[in-house]
């Protein structure tokens, strides 16, 4: 008889197979979705990220895993998506050598940048840690929640 697999968080361990979803803030500012986009393939180092718990989701980031770009501050909207294309390493930027960075490549722009407004006003999404922990500057999402923001970005 074949094991029974307990979770998908088991069979990720285990196979390495599932992707997973998070979001990525940056202040339009100093990091845009256009900036991203010009990147191109090689894509950028997403660096500069200072929280230990932001750092621990960037350390559990997987190749082909992807993000919402959004834009915090000014706009406060999803604008769009990246991919991971480089798994976790030391962020140059630190000096200390204690945090990491991802290599993320441009995926797709929304039609309709999603804003936190909507976000909220919505019931199924209203869990999400960008209201929770809206200082929290990568984060999580799940597929549910994933699958709603590209529907309201008209994705």
């Amino acid at each position: 008889m074949a094991p029974r697999l307990e979770s998908k968080v088991y069979e990720r361990t285990r196979f390495k197979t599932l992707k997973e979803y998070w979001l990525l803030k940056s202040e339009p500012y100093v990091w845009s979705i256009d900036q991203q986009k010009k990147a191109g393939f090689k894509g950028a180092t997403w660096d500069g990220v200072r929280n230990y718990q932001a750092a621990n989701n960037l350390k559990k980031m997987k190749i082909n895993d992807l993000c919402f770009f959004y834009h915090s501050n000014e706009g406060k909207e999803i604008v769009g998506i990246v991919r991971v294309i480089k798994e976790a390493f030391l962020d140059k930027t630190d000096k200390k050598k204690r945090f990491v960075a991802v290599q993320v490549r441009f995926e797709k722009k929304f039609k309709s940048p999603v804003s936190l407004e909507n976000i909220k006003k919505t019931k199924q999404i209203s869990h999400l840690p960008l209201i929770k922990q809206s200082r929290l500057s990568v984060m999580p999402i799940d597929f549910k929640s994933w699958k709603m923001i590209c529907k309201m970005g008209k994705i």
